[in-house]
């Protein structure tokens, strides 16, 4: 559940309901879809959340895809963890385990928009996790944090059952007095101690040192106790960050993990500044979304020191302008012969012929071919645009996002043939087209560059910002959708009821006036429909992939893009006169969203970085 999606969700329904409830909706929601064959690889389509390989790092023999880590407080009973590892999460904390089913339990709740966690938290069973663990392919690594409140022989049994399927464990300092240190042998995982804010400066990090398997400390977060209950401090990420300063003064080499503290990628970026190692999620997560680690990823990476490593991109950029071009040859002819000689040939009947028996006919023949000049003109901006801005500056989503729409592109000419007619000027233009596009994909090899970002906080821009997201994003959809629509149209029965009312013919009477009518205009729908759907493609994933601070280029490529597309899709149906109001109507939809999407989207993409 990407940002887009999660933020408006959230303020509509699930801060209406109990913290509990909304929190296993979610995570069970995933999770079900992280099971399902080819639900992982969606959630990856819908997020591109994995975690650049910059931020592989090995501490302890464990080797973790990111820093950035899920804490144990936002998943006690282990309902997400199948989909975590989509998320971009590096590794995540299970716990606090417990051998029993304990007597008291008290589900957090949600106070002001602050989320207070009970000091009697929910705690999770051991068999409940040998049970997840043992079902779900987790790929990434998992700290096991023990219950202070076990005794001896329950957290014997407790390492004993865990050390086959966990990486590390998170112990309290007192665990480290009591069971530690009497059965240091029969620890096979390396340990971490938990400390809070305040103790850790008091802590004689000299006396952990000497135990074999010590393998860093963590540092918890600044808390406000009310009632019972229990939030992260206001000045959480300062008084951590201030923490790991101090420790790693005096310990350059020790690995420290904070926990919680972190609601932005600015104070994310802060903790890892002062010498944090890892980094725990914890309330933050709740709050900002899901796409929190992305966020983190990209700026993080946004400070790393390194020239701008431009690809080559001429050749996909005179693939957008091969699109733009014949774009506009396509509307020179819809709106003079509409139909060529090789057309009239084919259907045994002039221009002049056609016209005489019925001028709805020809009209009818240029609203399509009108239409799909239209969505060329549009798909060859946004190529150009990919191509200039995207692929230029190394930007691996850019280059999916080009490719995949190009080559759906190529196998829709295959569905323009659906009823046996082939227009020779359009097989030569792909024909001519396609070494263009070799060269293209050859030189988009090198690029596999992340994206990297500036933006670090969660402001009211940025909120906007994911509802205008979600307006593109639904256009994109709604385009692809209406393109497999119109293509299945025109290579079945070509014609829909509205279509028939405007021409004041059926079918029967088309094909009595000539046997390769239909075929033409079936060819003309599927062509236009394929045509729909490559450009949908680029909406959506430009608009899944693309939304970043002050990335003017995407509000621009937006705005110029799509109004070729809505201005021949409105304008052809004015011009001929088919002016149907359900028959235009998801096209007045597709406006009302796309001026949403600018107006939302505006101050988070305008703004300057």
């Amino acid at each position: 559940m990407p940002d887009w999606s999660y933020q408006p969700l959230k303020k509509a329904l699930l801060d209406k309901l109990r913290p509990k409830t909304s929190r296993e909706f979610i995570h069970k929601s995933m999770s079900t879809i992280a099971s399902i064959p080819g639900g992982r690889k969606l959630i990856g389509f819908l997020g591109h959340m994995q975690p650049p390989k910059e931020f592989r790092k090995e501490l302890n023999d464990t080797a973790f895809p990111s820093p950035v880590g899920l804490s144990g407080n936002i998943d006690p009973n282990l309902s997400g963890i199948n989909a975590f590892q989509e998320l971009g999460f590096g590794f995540i904390e299970i716990g606090p385990i417990v051998l029993n089913e304990p007597k008291a339990q008290i589900e957090p709740r949600m106070e002001n928009s602050t989320i207070l966690f009970s000091e009697h938290q929910e705690k999770v069973l051991l068999k409940l996790i040998i049970k997840k663990l043992t079902s779900l392919n987790i790929k990434i690594p998992i700290f096991a944090k023990i219950d202070k409140q076990v005794n001896r022989n329950e957290w014997d049994i407790i390492i004993q059952h865990l050390t086959p399927f966990v990486d590390a464990f998170i112990l309290t300092s007192e665990q480290i007095d009591s069971c530690v240190a009497k059965s240091e042998a029969a620890l096979e995982r390396p340990f971490y101690v938990s400390f809070s804010s305040d103790e850790v400066n008091k802590t004689e990090i000299e006396k952990l040192i000497k135990h074999t398997r010590f393998g860093g400390i963590v540092v918890n977060a600044p808390r406000r106790t009310v009632d019972s209950y229990w939030h992260e401090a206001s000045n959480a990420n300062e008084c951590l960050a201030k923490n790991v300063k101090q420790v790693k003064e005096l310990h350059p080499e020790l690995i420290v993990i904070t926990s919680g503290g972190v609601e932005t990628p600015d104070e994310a970026y802060t903790l890892v500044h002062a010498g944090a190692n890892l980094l725990l999620i914890s309330e933050g997560y709740v709050k900002a979304g899901p796409g929190l680690p992305k966020r983190i990823h990209e700026r993080l990476l946004y400070e790393e020191s390194r020239p701008l490593n431009k690809q080559n991109w001429l050749w996909s950029f005179l693939f957008g302008l091969s699109i733009l071009i014949g774009g506009i040859i396509a509307l020179y002819f819809a709106f003079t012969s509409i139909i060529l000689p090789y057309d009239e040939y084919f259907i045994g009947l002039t221009r002049t012929d056609i016209l005489q028996v019925n001028p709805l006919i020809l009209a009818f023949m240029s609203h399509d071919r009108m239409a799909l000049a239209g969505t060329m003109l549009s798909g060859g901006i946004l190529y150009i645009q990919l191509a200039r801005h995207g692929i230029k500056t190394n930007q691996h989503w850019a280059k999916v996002t080009f490719h995949s729409a190009a080559i759906t592109g190529f196998i829709g000419i295959f569905l323009s043939i659906g009823y046996g007619y082939f227009d020779w000027l359009h097989g030569l233009f792909w024909l001519i087209l396609l070494p263009v596009y070799f060269f293209s994909f050859r030189e988009g090899k090198r690029v596999v560059g992340p994206p990297f970002s500036r933006h670090g906080s969660n402001d009211r821009s940025w909120q906007y910002g994911l509802y205008g997201q979600l307006m593109f994003i639904i256009i994109g959809f709604l385009i692809v959708v209406g393109g497999l629509v119109i293509s299945t149209i025109g290579v079945s029965k070509v014609f829909v009821s509205t279509d028939l009312n405007f021409l004041c013919m059926t079918p029967q009477m088309l094909e009595s006036i000539s046997s390769n009518l239909i075929p033409v205009i079936a060819h003309d729908r599927a062509g236009f429909g394929s045509a729909l759907v490559s450009v949908g493609l680029l909406i959506l994933m430009l608009s899944l992939w693309g939304f970043r601070k002050g990335e003017r280029w995407i509000w621009n490529t937006l705005a110029i893009g799509a109004l070729p597309a809505f201005i021949a899709g409105i304008g052809t149906h004015l011009y001929i006169g088919y002016t149907t109001f359900i028959h235009l109507l998801p096209v007045y939809f597709l406006v009302v969203l796309y001026l949403l999407g600018l107006v939302l989207s505006y101050p988070f993409l305008k703004k300057k970085k």
